[in-house]
């Protein structure tokens, strides 16, 4: 890949860009973590892509454990740290359905066209989706973008599946590697 300022980064949140609760959600700021390396490697794919959005199911929202407000804040402070430290993200577009089965949620692509619709830039086949899930990798599939999975749990051991183009251990692993 030759990736430049007419690419775009759809990143997930969970357990790439912050710390992933198991058998829990984010329901504040108070438990939201970055994961290790992830400023800076947010802030080095901010100099080689030209958008950087957040792609995120936040089933939190639609089993009432947290507001829109909540996650409204989350999402500022996490912005604001980002900021602070070099990076951006352009946008952040996230699907509050309890229901796995909505259509808003990924797998399904339709966060995709909504930032299309708000960025008529992006072109798929310039993007790349960053993800810890098989439904991160099915939603970039759905695409047509290039597959990032990151296995910060060491789940497949480097080991790819079909719905993957490369494979790292942390957001920043893949940053080293591109930048």
């Amino acid at each position: 890949m030759e990736i430049d300022n007419t690419w775009t980064l759809f990143l997930d949140r969970d357990g790439v860009i912050n710390t992933e609760l198991r058998n829990d959600y984010v329901k504040k700021y108070d438990d939201f973590h970055f994961e290790e390396g992830a400023l800076e490697a947010i802030q080095k794919l901010s100099s080689l892509f030209g958008l950087l959005i957040i792609i995120t199911n936040q089933r939190g929202v639609g089993a009432g454990l947290m507001s829109v407000e909540d996650l409204n804040h989350i999402h500022e402070q996490m912005t604001l740290e980002i900021t602070n430290a070099g990076g951006r993200i352009d946008e952040i577009y996230f699907a509050p359905e309890e229901d796995r089965e909505s259509a808003n949620r990924k797998p399904h692509p339709t966060m995709a066209y909504k930032a299309k619709e708000d960025f008529p830039q992006i072109d798929f086949s310039k993007t790349v989706m960053v993800g810890n899930s098989s439904s991160d990798m099915e939603f970039g599939r759905r695409i047509g973008a290039h597959t990032i999975y990151i296995d910060e749990k060491q789940k497949y051991n480097g080991v790819k599946t079909d719905l993957m183009d490369e494979i790292y251990d942390s957001l920043n692993d893949f940053a080293k590697r591109i930048c």
